[in-house]
């Protein structure tokens, strides 16, 4: 069973840098797309950023310009680096995989707050 672990949640000030990780249980090669959604209080899922296993990268239109994600495979490890945070980005971030199934980790939460 494959497993997706985050980290790297918190509260930051709006303007600062949050560095979000995702580690998987297994080869991150075995997936074809990996990526993070977020959910915001009363609002559905929504993606943020995926990365192929081409290296191929889609923002959400929200986020552009501001976040990358990236993943380091010696570590089977996706990141998300948030810059310019926003009160708006309050939000769980998910870690997700895809290969002949959906996996999903189990979130952390990001606050963006003075």
């Amino acid at each position: 069973q494959v497993q997706l672990v985050e980290s790297g949640g918190g509260l930051v000030q709006p303007g600062g840098s949050l560095r979000l990780s995702c580690a998987a249980s297994s080869s991150i090669f075995t997936f074809n797309v990996m990526g993070w959604y977020r959910q915001a209080p009363g609002k559905q899922r929504e993606l943020v950023a995926a990365l192929t296993l081409g290296g191929t990268t889609n923002y959400g239109d929200s986020v552009k310009g501001r976040f990358t994600i990236s993943r380091d495979n010696a570590k089977n490890t996706l990141h998300l680096q948030m810059t310019s945070l926003k009160p708006e980005d309050t939000a769980v971030y998910y870690c997700h995989a895809t290969s002949v199934m959906d996996y999903w980790g189990q979130g952390t939460l990001v606050t963006v707050s003075s």
